[in-house]
């Protein structure tokens, strides 16, 4: 799917120099880093579904420790 992406003057540049610095397109920089974000955000998602999983499990072990 094709899309348009609007930065910044600072935003362009950055990705410019990034992407000179690595050899790579800017594009090929921008899909880099929101295939990186996507990826943080499921991991973030699932961490915090076990924290609470974990948080129901324990919930008494959890209190007594906290006394």
């Amino acid at each position: 799917m094709a899309m348009t992406l609007r930065l910044d003057d600072a935003q362009s540049e950055a990705l410019r120099r990034r992407a000179e610095r690595e050899g790579r397109s800017m594009q090929q920089v921008a899909q880099a880093a929101i295939s990186e974000y996507l990826l943080r955000a499921d991991d973030d998602a699932q961490t915090e579904e076990l924290a609470a999983a974990g948080a129901t499990k324990f919930a008494d072990l959890l209190r007594r420790l906290g006394e």
